[in-house]
This record gives C-alpha cells, sequence and structure tokens, in this order.
C-alpha cells in the first residue's frame, strides 16, 4: 500500500532534521559553499521501478525534500540507472555524473578511484551510525577509513524452503536438510561458493583493508572435499541459470539459496509452507562450521564534482532516511537497513531472514578493487567441483592452487 506523503511529511521534516549535512568530514566548504541557496538543479541516478509512476518513490521523496528545504527552489533532471550499472555509466566521464546516485556497494573503491564519490558530512556520518548496523557502516566505508554512501538495503542471500519437508529445527543443519529433502545450492556461482568457506576474510574485517587481502582458512582442503561429497549426493543440485526456482516451483527441490528478489516466486510456489531462513551450519571432520553469504549493501552518494555539491550530499542522505526507507519498503517492498523501522517488517519473514543473515551468517564483500580477483576464479573451482574434476584425492592439491592464486591462508 502506497503510503500517504501529506501524513508521512512530519516524520520526513524530524527526519530532515539529521540530514543537513556540515562540511565534509571536517565541517570545512569541502562539501560546497554553503551558500547554495535559490534556484539549482540536481540531476539523479535511480532504477526504473523508482520512477515508475506519477506518484513514484522518487517522486514523493524530492517533493518531501523540497519541503524540508525551502531555501532550494529546485529542478530535478532524473536518469534510469541502476544500482549495479552506476559505476559503469561513472567511468565513461565522472564530471558528467549525476549529482546523486544509488549504488551497489561493492562498487565502492571505483567510485572513489575515480573521484567520484563524495565523504560523507558529519551530520549524515551520525545518520548512517545511528541507522545502520557495524556491516552496513563497513560497506560504505573506504580504506582512509572515511564514509562515502547512504546504505538503504542489504544486499545478501539467505535460505528458502518448504516447511512441509523440514523443520525449524531441521534447517539449523545442511547436513540434517539432505538427509530429508533435495536442496538446490548455486555451487558453481563464484557469489555463493565463499559462502561454505567458514572464516574466509576479503580485505580483513571491515572489507577496506588493502594490504590483508582474501585469507582462506586452515581447513579449506577439508572443505573442499566436504563440498565434493555434498556435490556426489543425490539429494545436492547444483543451481545453474537459476534453475533451483524453477526446482522449487516444479516440486523437484524443497530448498533453495537466493536473496529477497525471489520472494515473491517462491510465495507463489510454496504459499503457506513458504519458510525462510539464516544459513545453517554444516559439519566438517566433526567440527560445526557456519555457511556465511557474501553481503553487501545499496546506498545513495553525491558526486563532489555536482555545481552545487552541498544540496547533493544533503539530497543523498535525505533518500537514505529512515522516512525514505519507510516509503521505499510500503512503495516497493524494498527491505530497510534502518534499525527503527524493525516494527515495521516485524510480521515479513523474508526481511527477518535477510536481517538475521547480515547480523548472524555473512561476511562484508569488499568494494574494493581487488575483490575483483575473486569471481573467476571461484567460478572456475566451483564449475571444477560440479564436474567432478576436483576430487576427494586432489582436493587438498586443487585447493592450495586456488587459494595461492588468489589470497593465501591464515597464519
Amino acid at each position: 500500500m502506497m503510503i500517504n506523503w501529506k501524513k508521512a511529511i512530519g516524520l520526513a521534516a524530524a527526519t530532515a532534521m539529521l540530514l543537513p549535512l556540515a562540511a565534509c568530514g571536517s565541517d570545512n566548504a569541502s562539501e560546497g559553499d554553503s551558500s547554495d541557496s535559490g534556484a539549482i538543479t540536481l540531476s539523479v541516478w535511480a532504477p526504473q521501478e523508482d520512477q515508475d509512476g506519477d506518484n513514484s518513490w522518487l517522486s514523493q521523496v524530492e517533493k518531501g525534500f523540497e519541503k524540508a528545504h525551502p531555501e532550494y527552489k529546485i529542478t530535478w533532471k532524473n536518469d534510469v540507472v541502476s544500482e549495479g550499472d552506476a559505476s559503469k555509466q561513472v567511468q565513461t566521464d565522472p564530471s558528467a555524473a549525476a549529482d546523486v546516485y544509488m549504488f551497489a556497494s561493492d562498487q565502492l573503491g571505483t567510485f572513489i578511484k575515480l573521484g567520484a564519490i563524495g565523504e560523507l558530512g558529519t551530520d549524515a556520518a551520525k545518520q548512517i551510525k545511528e541507522q545502520d548496523g557495524s556491516l552496513e557502516v563497513d560497506s560504505v566505508t573506504g580504506s582512509d577509513g572515511k564514509y562515502y554512501g547512504v546504505p538503504y538495503t542489504d544486499n545478501t542471500w539467505f535460505m528458502y524452503y518448504n516447511k512441509a519437508k523440514f523443520s525449524d529445527d531441521d534447517v539449523k543443519s545442511l547436513d540434517t536438510m539432505l538427509s530429508k529433502g533435495v536442496v538446490s545450492f548455486p555451487l558453481a556461482d563464484s557469489w555463493y561458493l565463499g559462502g561454505f568457506y567458514d572464516g574466509l576474510t576479503l580485505f580483513g574485517e571491515k572489507g577496506n583493508d588493502e594490504k590483508a587481502g582474501m585469507v582462506f582458512p586452515k581447513d579449506s582442503a577439508d572443505i573442499t572435499t566436504y563440498l565434493v561429497n555434498m556435490a556426489a549426493n543425490p539429494n545436492f543440485h547444483n543451481s545453474a541459470d537459476n534453475s533451483g526456482l524453477s526446482e522449487i516451483q516444479a516440486g523437484t527441490a524443497d530448498a533453495f539459496f537466493s536473496g529477497s528478489w525471489s520472494a515473491a516466486d517462491i510465495k507463489k510456489a510454496l504459499g503457506d509452507d513458504m519458510g525462510v531462513a539464516q544459513l545453517p551450519t554444516f559439519t566438517v571432520n566433526g567440527e560445526t562450521k557456519q555457511m556465511k553469504s557474501f553481503a553487501a549493501t545499496k546506498a545513495a552518494a553525491y558526486n563532489p564534482n555536482a555545481k552545487n555539491p552541498k544540496a547533493a550530499a544533503q539530497f543523498a542522505a535525505y533518500l537514505g532516511s529512515t522516512e525514505a526507507q519507510k516509503l521505499h519498503y510500503t512503495t516497493r517492498g524494498i527491505i530497510p537497513t534502518d534499525k527503527s523501522l524493525a516494527s515495521l517488517t516485524t510480521d515479513d519473514a523474508v526481511a527477518k531472514a535477510q536481517s538475521d543473515t547480515m547480523a548472524n551468517t555473512a561476511i562484508l564483500q569488499s568494494g574494493l578493487a581487488g575483490m575483483n580477483d575473486w569471481w573467476t576464479p571461484a567460478e572456475t573451482f566451483g564449475k571444477a567441483i560440479v564436474n567432478k574434476e576436483v576430487t576427494a584425492d586432489n582436493a587438498a592439491a586443487k585447493t592450495d592452487a586456488w587459494v595461492k592464486s588468489v589470497g593465501a591462508y591464515a597464519e
């Protein structure tokens, strides 16, 4: 149901008290001349879905910002650019990029390198610390320790399952699930494969330490052997090209690993039997391991090359404000990161599973450029397991080769 903005504007105005940003980091003029006022133009990039219709989420937020900032007379220039495509567009010409844009946090290093993302000011930094958990804050923290971007939703994966097949206790253990039903998992997908290597760190605990690199747990070879055996289990199905979703819909699989984007399709297939949960544990050589998904966020940011950078910075913060996140959820079902909105999603099983995953069973997907070295080797390794090129006999040697090609073992 779409929220009535006139009723919401009181909250928006209250939230806006957090948003007027002081100067960048040190309260100087680096966020733009504080005299920004009067007639200005702000160019904005946002996904198509946020702009659909005359009363779209973006149009409502822009109207709310105008009311919260009467010192501006704003002409809006909105263009369609998805969060995942923002860095590609910026690389063409950073100075010609939008004043304000929405982006996936794994692109952060690219934006910083291009000088196309502005550091958050004092009030916006306070805002994200009050709204978000540590993983969300870390997702927009650069290698310099400074904050860039205001998170508004999480981007990760978790587990869907058929409640008619698995109990609440069953889904705590992947081994138990594999003994009772069919589990579909995208083992050859590099965004998912790393979830089994419990103890893996990607550029430090906060994902922003370039020197730390990718560090694998010492028992990675044993984990690989577990995956070889799992792949040979008749109750394990590799989900290739989202085949796991098709199997859930056809009733030939009982569990599937994906994100919030699959919720509507799975709900349609399973109805009241749809279960959603954070990731399960599994056992390697008698030791309990925790599956951990890669996790990132989607966030709003401003371009320091903007003609009116102060207003741009303020609007970026407003896009991730409590009220804007609330409106995003009520209009589009975009699950908020803001902890104060937890009551809004109390009855939303998908939102709870995503929140639990971010808090308990996830590691930060680094936004540093070095993260690019992960994807192809991990995909190749996952495919080799699925294709039985990696076996119990050669698991140690194959794992060593993979680890040494991208990182190192923990000391």
